[in-house]
C-alpha cells in the first residue's frame, strides 16, 4: 500500500514538473509597438521604470516641429557623442525634415534611417521586447508618433579591459594577446587569426534575467554539421535566470556532470582557440568572460600547450612527457610514500629505511594522517595565495610554506621527508593547470586507498580511474582517443609531438567534413647543388 502511494505521489510530482517545464519553455508572443507615441512611451516607462540612468529624450522634428519623437538610451552604456553628433544633431538641424509640409508621412521613418541619421548601424523592429533588449544592451531606440516601428541605433560603449597577456596561459614564445571580457573584441581576435569567409559566428541570448550574449564559432566545410547541431540543441535547452561566466555554460552542456574530469575545454588565448576551430571543433564565446569554451575535448589536451607548436618537436615532446610524469607524481607520490612506509617496508632500501625510521621517530601521527594534514595545509596556502592581492599572496604562499614547514618539523609534528614529498607534489601540480581540480581530488583519494589497502589500493584505484576515463565521451567523441579506441594515425600529436609537416590530417574521430589540413609533400629538403658549376 505504501509503495503504491509513493508511486502515485511520485507520478503527480513528475506531472507537475512537466507542466511547469512546458509553461516555462512556452514562448509568449511579444507585444508590438503602437502608432501612438504616448502609448509606446508608457510601455517603456512601465517596464524600464524611471531609474536615473535611463534617459527619455523627447523632441519635435519637421517643418513646424509638428512630428513628436523620442530617444531612449542608458546613460553610461550608450555613447553620448554618437547620440549627439549622429542622431540628435541631424534630427534637429537637417533641412530635409524642415521642408516637410505634411504633418506626417509614412516615408518619414525610412528617410530618417537612410538619409538623415549617420550612425554606423541602424535596424528596425516592431516589437517592444526587442526594443527593450537592445536598449539594455547599450543601443539607442528612436520612436516617432504615428509610426508603429522603432529604429535601433548602434551606440554601445561598454568599458572593457584592453587586450593583455593572459594570466593563466603564459608563454615564452608565441602571441602574447589574450581574450577580453567583450564578446565583440573576442570575435575580432578570432577573425584576425582566421581570415576565412567560412568562419561562422552565430549568436543567441541565454538567461531570463541576465540575457547574456552567447556566440558559437566554427568553420563551414570543416566542422561536422552534426556537432554544430548538437551544440545548438544543448545551448537552446538551457533555461535559467543567469549566465555570468562560461563556467555556467560548461556545467549545463557537459556530457558527464558527475565526473571529476573536464569534458569541455577552455582557453584564454586566441591562437589556441583558432587552432582548435581549425581542427573541426566548435568554440563557444560568452559575453563578460575571457575564457572561451571548445568542444569536443580530449584527455590528451590537458597536457598540450599552444607553445608546443611554436618550438621544434624534440623539446615539445620532452616537455609533454614531463607534464605526464608530473601528473602521475602529483597524484601518486604521497600515496606511494604512505604505502611504502606503512605496508611494504621490504621494498625500501635498507639505508633509506633507517633514515625514514629516524625521521619519523617522535612524530605522534601515523604516516597517512601526517600526509593528509600537510596536503590540506598546502591547499589552504595555495588558495590564500590565489585570493589575496598579488604581492601579499606571493609572500603568504612562499613564506607561509617555509615557516610552517620548518616549524612543523622542529615541533615534531611531521617528518622532514614528508615536507619533501608534499613539496614535490605541490610543484608537480602547477605543471598541468588544466587538471588542477582533478589532481587535488585524486591525490586525497589515492592517499586514503594507500593508507588503508597499501599497494593493492593504489592498483585498484588506478584501474578504476583508467576505466572511468576510457568510458567518458565529449559530444560523441571518446574522451581517451586516440588510445581508446586506438588509432595509430592520430598518435602523431599525443605524448610525442611529431613534425608539423607530418600532421597531414585532422583528428579523425572528431569527424571533420574536410579531414586534410595540409599537402603531403611539405618535408623541407635542402636545394640540390649543381656539380657542373663546381
Amino acid at each position: 500500500m505504501l509503495n503504491y502511494l509513493y508511486k502515485k505521489l511520485k507520478f503527480i510530482d513528475l506531472k507537475k514538473q512537466a507542466d511547469y517545464n512546458k509553461t516555462e519553455n512556452k514562448k509568449i508572443p511579444s507585444p508590438k509597438l503602437s502608432s501612438d507615441l504616448e502609448e509606446n512611451m508608457a510601455h517603456f516607462r512601465r517596464i524600464l521604470g524611471d531609474s536615473p540612468d535611463i534617459i527619455y529624450r523627447e523632441l519635435r522634428i519637421g517643418s513646424k516641429m509638428q512630428i513628436k519623437a523620442a530617444l531612449i538610451f542608458l546613460d553610461g552604456i550608450a555613447k553620448k557623442d554618437v547620440i549627439d553628433k549622429h542622431v540628435l544633431k541631424p534630427l534637429l538641424n537637417d533641412t530635409r525634415l524642415h521642408r516637410m509640409e505634411n504633418e506626417f508621412e509614412f516615408e518619414t521613418l525610412d528617410i530618417i534611417k537612410e538619409g538623415i541619421l549617420s550612425a554606423e548601424s541602424i535596424r528596425q523592429t516592431v516589437f517592444i521586447n526587442k526594443s527593450i533588449d537592445e536598449c539594455l544592451s547599450g543601443n539607442t531606440i528612436f520612436l516617432m508618433d504615428g509610426c508603429n516601428k522603432a529604429l535601433i541605433i548602434h551606440s554601445t560603449d561598454w568599458k572593457s579591459r584592453n587586450i593583455e597577456e593572459p594570466k593563466t596561459e603564459v608563454t615564452v614564445r608565441g602571441p602574447r594577446e589574450g581574450f577580453s571580457e567583450s564578446i565583440l573584441i573576442n570575435i575580432s581576435l578570432l577573425r584576425h587569426k582566421i581570415k576565412n569567409p567560412n568562419l561562422t559566428f552565430e549568436t543567441m541570448q541565454i538567461g531570463t534575467q541576465t540575457r547574456t550574449s552567447i556566440c558559437i564559432s566554427y568553420i563551414k566545410g570543416i566542422a561536422n554539421k552534426k556537432l554544430v547541431k548538437e551544440v545548438k540543441q544543448r545551448l537552446s535547452k538551457i533555461h535559467t535566470d543567469a549566465i555570468l561566466e562560461s563556467g555556467y555554460i560548461e556545467q549545463f552542456i557537459e556530457d558527464e556532470p558527475y565526473s571529476i574530469f573536464p569534458t569541455v575545454g577552455n582557453c584564454e588565448k586566441p591562437d589556441t582557440a583558432a587552432a582548435k576551430i581549425l581542427e573541426g571543433r566548435v568554440a563557444i564565446l560568452v559575453d563578460g568572460t575571457p575564457f572561451v569554451l571548445t568542444v569536443p575535448m580530449l584527455f590528451i589536451e590537458g597536457f598540450q600547450s599552444g607553445e608546443d607548436y611554436y618550438s621544434r618537436p624534440f623539446l615539445s615532446s620532452l616537455i609533454r612527457i614531463l607534464r605526464i610524469l608530473s601528473f602521475l607524481i602529483t597524484i601518486l607520490t604521497p600515496a606511494a610514500y604512505v604505502m611504502l612506509s606503512t605496508f611494504h617496508q621490504e621494498l625500501i632500501p635498507t639505508k633509506l629505511l633507517f633514515t625514514m625510521a629516524a625521521d619519523h621517530e617522535g612524530v605522534p601521527f601515523p604516516a597517512v594522517m601526517e600526509a593528509f594534514l600537510m596536503l590540506i595545509t598546502f591547499e589552504i596556502l595555495r588558495e590564500a595565495g590565489v585570493r589575496l592581492p598579488r604581492p601579499v599572496g606571493q609572500a603568504v604562499s612562499i613564506i607561509g610554506a617555509l615557516v610552517l614547514g620548518e616549524a612543523a618539523v622542529s615541533a615534531g609534528l611531521v617528518g622532514g621527508l614528508m615536507i619533501i614529498v608534499v613539496s614535490i607534489t605541490a610543484i608537480s601540480s602547477f605543471v598541468i593547470p588544466t587538471f588542477t581540480d582533478v589532481t587535488s581530488i585524486l591525490r586525497i583519494v589515492f592517499l586514503i586507498l594507500a593508507g588503508s589497502l597499501g599497494i593493492f589500493g593504489i592498483g585498484m584505484g588506478s584501474l578504476v580511474v583508467l576505466i572511468h576515463v576510457v568510458s567518458l565521451n565529449s559530444f560523441g567523441t571518446p574522451y581517451f582517443y586516440p588510445f581508446a579506441p586506438f588509432d595509430k594515425t592520430d598518435l602523431k600529436d599525443t605524448f610525442i609531438r611529431t613534425f608539423l609537416w607530418k600532421m597531414i590530417t585532422r583528428p579523425k574521430l572528431i569527424k571533420p567534413e574536410n579531414t586534410k589540413r595540409e599537402a603531403s609533400d611539405l618535408k623541407p629538403t635542402p636545394p640540390r647543388q649543381d656539380k657542373s658549376s663546381n
